[in-house]
């Protein structure tokens, strides 16, 4: 800077050239880049001392300011872990935040983070619009599109949400993403809805530096990539270039705000200090490159910028960067003496939040609030949908779901319910039938065929305000987009303390059993990749009963408590009519009057007082056939149908366990990794001591045709199991 030969002076409101920057604005934006720069190395040292938890620095990408400056507070932004001077800017226009402290107490993993509350660095602030986002590689795309599509639909459906029917939703991520699946499937889902019409209202922003850790993205890959994409415009920057990318992001910006169309900044950078504070880059870039980084530094050319428009010395704007840098030293100072999270309960607090008491008010409502449903009831629901059936009339489970989806329709103007083939089909199982044709395209629509869309909808949609019902058309299909639950639904909660929410029901149809149709993609009966995730509820009926009040209660936690529901449809049970012999109407159930179910409650069918049989699903007909076996046999067995397999109902099922002193399991579900080992966890963990057993399907793929009876459970295996276990003796 020393080199920069000082303009003449300058007043701090003329401009400084044709983009129409003043010295002012300049200033301004200058102050957020020299705070990020500042925020990087105190983190740094923070980490070195002892005090500090995270070092994935901004240095290089402080160009990013430009999109701040160029859109509103009320923008919902989704930020890019190097977006630090973004997220400067625009909590520095909300009266009464500092975000250098805010930062800094996220380095620290301080528990007064006013985002996180200690549990992770993230850039995050509510009353500044800016949801916060893990460093998972492109994850955050999908809810982004979702977000944008739903503050359009919500407008059109006039519901209450959080941001203005123009805002414009940014999504920031780097060049190395840009190539992930997850970015590439998020940005087609969204010029393939803005095809069709639908407004689309996003600015996504590579963050282009040419690195993705140690391996280079070719310099012309972003633009050749996406440049010339149909549907998609697209504006090219030099973050380093301070009013020329100001001019360039304002444009890119007010595009998306008039055109409602989807528009691609790429905003090249360079990244200054390594990928992270371990990373060390003379390892694999040469010194050449790393220096010629070094002379793109956008502070130090914003700091030329100003020095030789006129508007400061050189000398008043090194006082300026250094007391920007006294600032950070004593946030910095102060972050790391607050007091961290000393509890699992105060790090676990976000995660499950369960008020069972306003869920069941909610749950019983006939109306919605305000009654902006006219005061529809239950009754006109029942005919709503295009699949009318008489008070009382006893229903399969696919039957009941559909009504129950037709009655929350009906109810709850948040409620939307989509997926593939969810629409003009009505579900691949009919399990939706009528439900577009009734209460229009608006809430009831098909998707792309692609998870992560799906997924991702719900998401932005449970942000704008929105109770999402997705479907998800097979549980093998959900692997595809395991993340959007695991890392995307499930953290959102915990990484903003609760400040957001994720409310969605996610509807998917799986297990095994189906007959004349299957494979294992049709079958699959694995869901340990869904039991494990923390705070995830997961619901499986058996019944159309227990199907109809067990969705009522998903969608009013989803509303109530902001939980993470998924709804775990068994195919083979869907149009089951008959339990014990061909037309007994025995697997039939009224659905008028049932209207809700605890979350984690049990229910219990007998009271046989000589065996518990603990199951779920496409388990529970059969246990209940094999019950009625052994009574032939003077052996009189209960059968417990879990309904919940997260949070599992461990009262109930200790209660039934020392009722009869002996429990067999069957598990449907594979032997390794399955439902029956939490269960017998919880079982063994309480300190039951009677006979125990299970028997499970095998650890094996499901095949086609008559092969697959060999892999799965079967009623053959639930009684032989029964029978070995009451020959037991149980000690009392």
């Amino acid at each position: 800077m020393a080199a920069t030969t000082p303009g003449p002076t300058r007043p701090a409101h003329e401009p400084l050239d044709a983009t129409g920057l003043t010295g002012a604005r300049g200033l301004e934006l200058f102050d957020a880049q020299a705070a990020s720069r500042h925020l990087d190395l105190a983190a740094r040292r923070l980490t070195r001392e002892g005090h500090g938890y995270y070092s994935i620095g901004s240095s290089g990408h402080e160009g990013n300011v430009v999109v701040a400056a160029a859109l509103r507070v009320t923008d919902p932004a989704l930020l890019h872990y190097r977006s630090g001077a973004f997220f400067v800017h625009r909590v520095r226009q909300v009266p009464g935040l500092d975000p250098i402290r805010d930062v800094m107490l996220g380095v620290a993993a301080a528990a007064a983070d006013p985002i996180s509350g200690g549990r992770h660095k993230v850039f995050g602030s509510k009353p500044a619009h800016i949801i916060p986002q893990t460093s998972t590689i492109a994850s955050h795309l999908p809810r982004a599109v979702g977000l944008a599509f739903a503050i359009e639909r919500a407008a059109h459906l006039r519901l209450g949400c959080e941001w203005p029917g123009d805002a414009v939703v940014v999504c920031s991520f780097g060049d190395a993403s840009a190539n992930h699946s997850t970015a590439t499937g998020a940005i087609n889902t969204a010029v393939h809805t803005a095809h069709q019409g639908v407004p689309m209202p996003i600015l996504f922003v590579c963050e282009d530096n040419g690195l993705g850790i140690s391996v280079p993205t070719p310099r012309t890959w972003i633009a050749q990539a996406y440049g010339a994409r149909p549907g998609l415009a697209f504006f090219d920057a030099d973050g380093a270039d301070l009013p020329a990318a100001l001019a360039t992001a304002t444009q890119a910006a007010e595009y998306v705000r008039t055109h409602r169309k989807p528009a691609f900044l790429r905003l090249r950078t360079v990244r200054l200090l390594g990928h992270a504070g371990s990373d060390v880059e003379s390892a694999y870039r040469r010194p050449a490159e790393i220096a010629a980084d070094l002379r793109r530094d956008p502070v130090t050319a914003t700091a030329r910028l100003l020095v030789a428009a006129g508007v400061l010395t050189p000398a008043e704007m090194g006082r300026r960067y250094d007391e920007i840098g006294e600032q950070v030293a004593a946030a910095a100072e102060s972050a790391w003496n607050e007091p961290k999270l000393t509890t699992a309960a105060a790090v676990m607090a976000p995660l499950a939040p369960a008020r069972p008491t306003v869920v069941r008010t909610d749950t019983l409502r006939s109306r919605a609030d305000g009654d902006r449903n006219g005061g529809a009831s239950d009754a006109i629901a029942d005919t709503a949908a295009g699949q009318p059936v008489s008070a009382g009339e006893g229903l399969t489970l696919a039957q009941a779901v559909n009504q129950t989806l037709a009655q929350l329709l009906t109810r709850d103007p948040d409620v939307l319910v989509f997926g593939e083939d969810v629409g003009r089909k009505g579900g691949v199982y009919g399990v939706t039938k009528g439900l577009q044709q009734t209460y229009g395209v608006r809430r009831v629509f098909d998707t792309l065929l692609d998870e992560q869309s799906v997924l991702g909808t719900a998401l932005g949609a449970a942000l704008a305000g929105f109770v999402p019902i997705p479907e998800i058309q097979y549980l093998a299909y959900v692997h595809n987009a395991a993340d959007q639950l695991r890392g995307e639904a499930a953290t959102l909660s915990f990484f903003s303390g609760g400040r957001y929410r994720n409310p969605l029901v996610v509807r998917i149809a799986g297990l095994a059993y189906q007959k004349g149709f299957g494979g294992h993609f049709h079958n699959d009966n694995s869901i340990a990749a869904l039991r494990d995730i923390p705070g995830v509820v997961i619901a499986t009926p058996s019944r159309a009963d227990d199907a109809a009040a067990m969705l009522r209660t998903c969608v009013s936690a989803a509303r109530v408590d902001g939980r993470v529901c998924v709804f775990l449809e068994p195919i083979a049970l869907y149009h089951t009519r008959d339990l014990y012999r061909a037309g007994d109407g025995g697997w039939l159930a009224p659905i008028s009057g049932v209207r809700h179910a605890d979350i984690g409650r049990a229910r219990v069918h007998g009271t046989g007082a000589h065996l518990t049989i603990v199951s779920f699903a496409n388990g529970v007909p059969m246990s209940l056939r094999v019950a009625r076996r052994l009574t032939s046999h003077g052996i009189h067995a209960r059968v417990l149908d879990l309904r919940w397999l997260a949070p599992l109902p461990v009262e109930d099922l200790l209660d039934h366990a020392r009722a009869t002193g002996r429990v067999l399991i069957a598990d449907e579900t594979r032997r390794s990794g399955g439902v029956s080992e939490a269960v017998c966890t919880a079982l063994l963990d309480a300190g039951f001591d009677g006979p125990l057993a299970r028997v499970t399907s095998a650890d094996s793929f499901v095949p086609l045709g008559p092969a697959a009876a060999t892999v799965l459970l079967d009623e053959a295996a639930i009684e032989a199991a029964a029978r070995a276990l009451l020959a037991t003796p149980v000690s009392r």
